[in-house]
């Protein structure tokens, strides 16, 4: 989930650590390695990427590595500033009114700090909600969640709790901060002769290559045919990358929530500036020990590896869901509607101003996050407005 926009803090691992890690990559490696093999030397690429972040106690969001937060990899916005989590609490706030109750689900929660400062500024708004869900695919970071929340809201750990799978009949608030943008994707190439090429992960002289070759993943062939007939995607040579699991994931969300609300917080573009011409390579990226690079065949399961999102995608796929579109906007647009100006005059009075600022840049700013990140609203049930979409919608940009 890391973007080169986060704050970085570094903390040269021990040798041990390093013994570990290097352990860990070796297993990974032979696991991806067997899997080429038993699909007959051509690897899907959203199935690499799946096993090199995913794989069960080998993958990057898996395994034990620390990730968030002070001696981590990176720091997400939760961590940046206490100002996020109380502009998302405000929006959760409204929503739990008008709805007259309910509960908050928040994906892939981190270190917990999101969940924290949620549940304390609902607290004090006198607006918790009855249950605060936890959907993480990471064991080790369900129990890092659950020490962290013990430790800093003891009194509110009782509402928290973790889930396996999608809820039934969900009422309320759920929150994506940065999880679409480490969905597993398909890689794809546009031919010479303008033919559609799947990227896919093979082995070349005993490492880890890229192999064009024709499509074999299911709806990549009609995708990639789709963005060519609005104009994208056309030029020999350009590649790109795109998301198939979003529909599937949204569908089972919106088969899942009764009444609700879904903020989608992540980095990337409109489809129209996702596959511009002169994005040839696409966007995908990792990182590892706090340096961006474009190469996923190293450091297998040590480092991150991302892409940015077509919110337009996003858009279709929850549309065609049953979802109604609450509204999306810039980061920085949704934190002012949410009364980040209020937050920071009330923090002012008690925090550090210096530190406070700088958060506020780091969440503001357009060179940082404050337009390269996107807030994307679907809702299910109930309608808006929303004071987050309220002081620039750009809907119509999708």
């Amino acid at each position: 989930m890391h973007h080169p926009d986060r704050l970085a803090t570094p903390a040269p691992p021990a040798v041990h650590e390093d013994a570990i890690a290097a352990d860990v990559s070796h297993r990974l490696e032979q696991r991806i390695r067997a899997e080429i093999r038993e699909q007959g030397g051509l690897l899907a690429f959203d199935r690499f990427m799946e096993l090199a972040l995913y794989a069960p106690g080998l993958g990057y969001y898996v395994a034990g590595a620390r990730k968030f937060g002070p001696g981590g990899d990176f720091v997400t916005a939760p961590e940046i500033s206490p100002l996020f989590g109380r502009c998302l609490a405000a929006q959760c706030a409204e929503a739990l009114e008008r709805l007259g109750g309910g509960d908050l689900l928040e994906f892939g929660a981190g270190s917990g700090a999101l969940a924290v400062r949620i549940l304390g500024e609902l607290e004090s708004a006198e607006a918790l909600p009855e249950r605060y869900w936890i959907l993480e695919p990471s064991p080790d970071l369900q129990d890092r969640q659950r020490r962290f929340i013990q430790e800093a809201v003891p009194h509110l750990a009782r509402r928290c709790d973790w889930l396996s799978a999608l809820p039934e009949g969900f009422r309320g608030v759920l929150i994506a901060n940065e999880v679409l943008d480490a969905m597993p994707v398909h890689r794809f190439r546009i031919g010479e002769t303008s033919e559609i090429h799947e990227v896919f992960v093979s082995e070349h002289e005993g490492r880890l290559a890229e192999t064009a070759a024709a499509p074999r993943s299911p709806g990549l062939s009609a995708a990639v045919t789709a963005l060519r007939t609005q104009g994208l995607a056309v030029d020999p040579g350009y590649a790109s990358e795109i998301n198939l699991r979003l529909a599937p994931w949204l569908s089972a969300l919106a088969t899942s929530v009764e009444r609700g609300l879904l903020l989608l917080i992540d980095y990337g573009y409109p489809r129209s500036a996702y596959y511009q011409a002169d994005r040839v390579m696409g966007t995908l990226l990792c990182h590892h020990r706090h340096q961006a690079h474009a190469d996923p065949y190293v450091h297998l399961g040590l480092q991150d590896i991302t892409a940015h999102v077509d919110f337009t995608a996003v858009a279709e796929a929850g549309t065609k869901a049953g979802f109604t579109l609450a509204g999306f906007s810039t980061q920085a647009h949704f934190l002012i509607g949410c009364g980040i100006d209020r937050f920071m005059m009330e923090s002012m009075e008690s925090g550090d101003p210096a530190e406070l600022a700088l958060g506020a840049k780091q969440l503001m700013l357009p060179t940082t996050m404050g337009e390269r990140f996107k807030v994307l609203g679907l809702s299910q049930g109930f309608d808006g407005p929303w004071r987050g979409f309220a002081v620039r919608d750009l809907s119509d940009r999708l």
